[in-house]
């Protein structure tokens, strides 16, 4: 009887959690079992291993096969499982010698032909195994470019079975992986070719993005179409820094998970903006799936932007499910299989028309909806949700004066953004000793006690607190940008 071992990695959400993979090949009935809670994909990796050692000339072993994947209560889901399987079997059979394959951490889907396929979610499966210390991590060669960013970790690329298998065999240096691309990674693209001073006619809403760009706040925009609201989303982007380290690990692991990470990005160093169509489903917007549980628009918008366009055309229920990820800054997605915790720190932005049928009377224009048709359009943004929102700018049709009066106004988002920079540095230098980088991020506990303004600054709010035309959060909103706005001068 022969046994050998080595390691993967199993993603709970963006969380990599240590496998380890054994493979035991012994007198019995021949065929392959394997065993510790597979999912489907999983469990066809008997088949795709098979054939992957077959095709690369390797003997597959006339045997009784076990595979064992412990801890054997966590669930093991995806098809980045099969090289490790592949090599624990290998190992077993002594093919490769098995003292060789203990230590390394193995990732990568095979092809029926022994070719090496990238996966999902190679950067959190990277860092979860960083944790063991000074470790190894074979990847496919596709991944490489993203396995590198984990500092302190020996990436070994792969392309075949067969290369794999010579290196164990031989025990020599390990082929480098291609990091012309990590050196100098490039910065994503959030919205390419957009600037602020393409918006003319607007100078109150620029205002407001920047002030909302400086404190990280949410923003409500209400208008009718044609006034730029869409144009102001898309340019919030070009105003924010570019991600610090931690940061960008965060939103790079994410994008990773999701299957949607640029190829020619391996580190997303700017902050990401996502754009949902109203039609898209509350799974979509939060996270879900039935087996794997994949982040939704909040986790992918998170340190960027989520932009919400005809914000009252979402259902109701899909809305309302953002208030507790704007609240906590992450989001729990509960499935039979257990629950799965993803990031959730994103701006909220908001837009939309003033009723169903988008017509302004101020242009002469006469609007058919009736004032009940109107409450009941705007009334599928609940008040929880629009307590939540920082900054509600009202965005009205600018005439050919007012747009060729502005234009000696407008900025870029270049000068924009340096201002933005000097004020985020200053809530950093703050706030430098906490876990906050915004104050936006300040807890309301800490914010009315360490940084409360003074007594006679707060004697209008806690007047409208009083009179009850103003909540308690809301109160902490208007404090928020106020020090925003402070900030900036």
């Amino acid at each position: 009887m022969a046994v050998a071992r080595t390691r993967s990695v199993a993603l709970m959400g963006v969380t990599g959690r240590t496998v380890e993979v054994e493979a035991d090949v012994g007198n019995g009935l021949a065929g392959i079992h394997l065993i510790g809670l597979p999912d489907t994909a999983l469990s066809e990796a008997r088949d795709r291993v098979r054939s992957a050692m077959v095709n690369s000339n390797y003997p597959w072993p006339d045997a009784r096969i076990i595979v064992s994947l412990f801890p054997a209560s966590l669930p093991k889901r995806g098809s980045q499982f099969d090289l490790a399987i592949a090599v624990a079997i290998l190992g077993a059979a002594g093919v490769v010698p098995a003292e060789r394959v203990v230590e390394p951490f193995f990732l990568g889907e095979l092809g029926l032909d022994g070719r090496i396929r990238p996966v999902r979610g190679v950067l959190p499966s990277v860092l979860g195994a960083a944790k063991h210390g000074d470790v190894t991590v074979v990847v496919p060669s596709a991944n490489s470019a993203e396995a590198v960013l984990v500092p302190d970790v020996k990436v070994v690329p792969v392309a075949h079975l067969r290369q794999l298998v010579e290196w164990l065999r031989k025990g020599d240096d390990p082929p480098e992986p291609e990091i012309e691309e990590c050196a100098e990674p490039p910065k994503s693209s959030t919205a390419p070719d957009v600037d602020l001073a393409d918006v003319v006619g607007q100078p109150v809403a620029r205002r407001a993005l920047e002030v909302c760009a400086a404190g990280g706040h949410n923003l409500w925009m209400l208008g009718p179409p044609g006034t730029g609201k869409t144009m102001l989303a898309e340019r919030l982007p070009t105003l924010l820094p570019d991600l610090e380290l931690d940061h960008a690990l965060e939103v790079t692991a994410i994008h990773s998970v999701a299957g949607v990470l640029p190829p020619n990005a391996p580190m997303m160093s700017r902050p990401p903006f996502i754009n949902p169509h109203h039609t898209a489903t509350s799974a979509a917007i939060i996270g879900g799936g039935s087996t794997i549980v994949r982040p939704g628009a909040v986790s992918l918008a998170h340190r960027g932007v989520l932009f919400m366009d005809e914000a009252p055309e979402f259902p109701r229920h899909v809305l309302d499910a953002l208030r507790q990820p704007l609240e906590a800054g992450r989001v729990t997605v509960s499935r039979s299989a257990g629950s799965v915790t993803f990031p959730a720190r994103f701006m909220l932005v908001l837009a939309a028309n003033p009723c169903p049928c988008a017509q302004t009377e101020d242009q002469g224009e006469m609007c058919r909806c009736t004032p009940t048709v109107r409450r009941r359009y705007l009334g599928r943004l609940s008040g929880p949700l629009l307590d939540r929102i920082d900054m509600k700018v009202p965005v009205a049709r600018s005439s050919r004066r007012e747009l060729l009066a502005d234009r000696q106004f407008v900025e870029t988002s270049k000068t924009v953004a340096e201002r933005v920079l000097v004020a985020r540095e200053r809530a950093a230098k703050r706030l430098a000793g906490t876990q906050w980088r915004s104050n936006a991020e300040i807890p309301s506990s800490v914010l009315h006690a360490d940084y409360r303004p003074p007594a006679e600054a707060m004697r209008p709010l806690t007047s409208c607190l009083d009179s009850g035309s103003l909540t308690a959060r809301g109160l902490d909103r208007v404090v928020r940008v106020a020090c925003a706005v402070a900030w900036q001068t």
